[in-house]
């Protein structure tokens, strides 16, 4: 590969930084263009040339991919399984070569992810590396992947409470910045060391019995803040101990239709697709676990959580805890979801002062 090749990939949250570690050990001798932050710009881009009922995801990925075209991209990377997700790569491809962009895409989608046929379309891109070292390169990155995973988990539980504002965002920060730049399992282990002291250090002042609330959604939108306006930090910023179960950690080891059904205790009899079923599971679990409420987030025209609302209807009702629905496009209003957002955490916060009234006469 020629060192002019320039290879880039769509925003997704945090994943960036593990993707373009992963990246930058499979193909040593390109350069590395890590996507832009989405902005309304990447937004009116994607919009512009996408069909008009697409979901969202689709929208934010082509902004990002128009961007880092125009910034001198020559690979764009694509990659994806579940639901349309997993379609979106020849799509693409096709409106941007309609537009005259001139690039090779890299999809490694659903057949492709095939060990051989994957490995084919990488020597195809230029990876000349020996099968041992791309494997030690997917180590490194499985193991980023669960160490961000994990810290981010602790974050979203905690962040509403910090004494020092901003301390977790800085711990975060430094910890995407240690995995860009780790060079083998050694230095990810050194950063995951590195994150777990600083968090330890981190003061809390945690009330003893905070609002609880569990997130649960399609893939993207849950993992990427700009799509839901930063929802997770509104939640904190209000107090709330947030919990999400979807990650990248979790598709890849944790995540199976059969087991999620069985844990959805009859809400649902079948699979609806994509992540659909695990968020049925995942609420009942966090009903059962005594959390005060869910919020359950989708891109508009998401059809496997269209196909699971209904269940979390019931299950709102026979489990006895609230749910939040909130459908996303480009065109949402921020303050429209901030609005239900602060009305859906009072209405949290009076049942759960109820609850403790009722506990409190039936104790006399």
């Amino acid at each position: 590969m020629s060192r002019e090749a320039v290879i880039s990939f769509p925003q997704m949250g945090s994943y960036a930084a593990v993707f373009a570690q992963l990246l930058r050990h499979v193909f040593p001798d390109a350069e590395i263009l890590p996507p832009l932050p989405i902005t309304q710009k990447t937004v009116m881009l994607g919009s512009k040339y996408s069909p008009d009922f697409v979901c969202a995801p689709f929208k934010y990925n082509l902004g990002n991919y128009i961007e880092a075209l125009e910034q001198g991209a020559t690979i764009l990377f694509q990659t994806g399984m579940g639901c349309r997700y997993g379609y979106y790569g020849e799509l693409q491809e096709q409106i941007l070569k309609d537009l005259g962009y001139n690039f090779r895409f890299l999809c490694l989608s659903r057949d492709r992810l095939q060990p051989k046929t994957a490995l084919r379309l990488l020597r195809e891109a230029g990876c000349t590396l020996p099968v041992r070292k791309i494997l030690e390169a997917l180590a490194a990155a499985v193991r980023s992947i669960y160490v961000l995973d994990r810290y981010e988990h602790w974050m979203r539980e905690n962040i509403g409470f910090e004494v020092n504002p901003g301390a977790c965002e800085r711990i975060h920060e430094c910890l995407l910045q240690d995995l860009t730049a780790a060079d083998s399992l050694r230095d990810v282990g050194k950063a995951a060391a590195r994150c777990k002291d600083c968090a330890a250090a981190v003061r809390l002042d945690r009330p003893e019995c905070p609002l609880r609330v569990g997130v649960v959604g399609e893939l993207y939108t849950l993992m990427e803040p700009f799509s839901n306006f930063g929802l997770e930090r509104q939640l904190a910023k209000e107090g709330a101990v947030v919990s999400r179960d979807m990650s990248i950690w979790f598709l890849l080891f944790s995540r199976a239709d059969r087991r999620s059904l069985r844990q959805g205790c009859g809400y649902l009899q079948y699979t609806v697709g994509a992540n659909g079923v695990d968020s049925i599971s995942q609420s009942l679990r966090y009903a059962r676990d005594g959390y005060d409420g869910v919020v359950h987030l989708k891109s508009f025209g998401c059809i496997p959580e269209l196909n699971a609302t209904p269940a979390l209807w019931n299950l709102c009702r026979k489990e006895d805890i609230p749910v939040l629905h909130l459908s996303f496009d480009t065109h949402l209003s921020e303050l429209g979801v901030q609005t239900r957002l602060e009305a859906f955490l009072d209405m949290l916060r009076m049942k759960k002062e109820a609850g403790h009234e009722r506990k409190s006469i039936a104790r006399r």
